[in-house]
């Protein structure tokens, strides 16, 4: 008979896993079938989207609760569909708010329920573990400090690696990089990524272009790259370097080529999220850095089991990289700590090597370990 895989990816880098996935799947299974909610890579790979993956982007506690009712509905049905067809099994990839709730009914209806992505746990929402056990028949994780948490109350899991690792160069090539960008080679090179948000481009703009200005006052020969994930982002930066004054700024902006430019940088300046693990694997030098709401930070603060935010130093389990937060990121404070990195080669040296172990760790061919973890759950019905 044929195996059937009922799977939901959220956004875009959930699509890109499940694409991943599926093709790792069809190595051992040809012949299987995929549907549910996913986006344009699974669809290349030959999955059934009943619903988009974009329906499930949601921007803030704000448009998360505006949006409830419509989010419960697809759930829902969806639920009610998967239950009704019987597949194999159910792989919900990222996006927990959504798909424990549905891994819960499902597993509850006797349907094998592997979720892929581990949830942030390990940083905040400890009380999901529970919810976790109920919802889950097997976890994969991308971290190797993770399956303890999980094996600790019981749940099967399974260490897999990170993808980024898996394509990323170990050894990146900055002087091609930086020829292709038409980069001298000697020039003092600053990245900024402020984040793929717009509400991230209109928070930090405004504070990266002021440390951008005091960095160039202090290396008038500095060039400053700030690639940007999206066409709303790149107008919003742009409008944000107008609005300051900063038209003479020696500023390149960049439709996304996020990995050339962190590549081609001497040191780079990033805000908290994935972008901090991929300047890791780069082996960049980095200062990490965000600004939310006041309230909203308060509330994160006192939820927080660590004392970082940045994936480098969690992973590390050090403060290998400055963050800067909040109150702490003013534009002087964050030239002071990039310049820091620029005077200090012993110290980047350091930091590559210590990058470049944890690049071997996370390389895992993150997909296939994934992928054999799931097939035993897939014999035929």
């Amino acid at each position: 008979m044929t195996v059937r895989i009922a799977m939901v990816a959220g956004e875009a880098s959930g699509d890109l896993l499940a694409a991943h996935l599926i093709r790792a799947l069809k190595h051992h299974l040809p012949d299987a079938e995929f549907y549910g909610i996913g986006g344009p890579k699974m669809a290349a790979e030959g999955f059934d989207v009943m619903w988009p993956c974009e329906r499930l982007a949601v921007h803030g506690y704000v448009d998360a609760l505006k949006r409830y009712r419509e989010l419960s509905g697809i759930r829902r049905e969806l639920g009610r569909h998967i239950l009704r067809e019987r597949p194999n099994a159910f792989i919900g990839v990222d996006a927990p708010d959504f798909n424990l709730g549905l891994e819960s009914r499902l597993k509850a209806g006797g349907l094998p329920t592997i979720h892929f992505v581990s949830p942030s746990i390990w940083a905040w929402r400890g009380g999901r573990i529970k919810r976790i056990s109920r919802s889950v028949s097997h976890m994969l994780c991308l971290f190797p400090f993770e399956p303890a948490l999980y094996e600790a109350r019981g749940i099967p899991v399974t260490y897999v690696g990170h993808p980024l690792a898996d394509v990323l160069p170990m050894a990146p090539d900055r002087a091609a990089t930086r020829e292709t960008l038409g980069l001298p080679d000697e020039q003092l090179i600053f990245a900024l990524l402020p984040g793929s948000r717009q509400s991230e481009a209109r928070n930090l703009g405004p504070l990266f272009i002021e440390t951008i200005q005091v960095l160039a006052q202090r290396h008038p020969d500095a060039q400053f790259l700030v690639p940007l994930a999206t066409r709303e982002t790149l107008a919003i930066f742009e409008q944000a370097i107008h609005a300051a004054g900063g038209r003479e700024l020696p500023v390149r902006l960049m439709r996304g080529h996020a990995w050339e430019a962190m590549t081609a940088a001497d040191v780079v300046l990033v805000a908290s999220g994935t972008a901090t693990l991929e300047a890791a694997l780069l082996k960049r030098p980095m200062v990490i850095t965000y600004r939310i709401g006041q309230w909203q930070y308060r509330l994160m603060k006192r939820m927080a089991y660590l004392p970082w935010v940045g994936l480098p130093n969690i992973l590390c389990n050090d403060s290998v990289v400055p963050e800067l937060l909040q109150d702490e990121a003013t534009p002087v404070a964050l030239a002071d700590a990039l310049d820091a990195w620029v005077a200090d080669g012993d110290a980047r040296a350091r930091l590559e090597a210590l990058f470049t172990e944890m690049h071997q760790d996370l390389r895992q061919d993150t997909a296939s370990r994934a992928a054999e973890a799931i097939l035993p759950y897939l014999e035929p019905v």
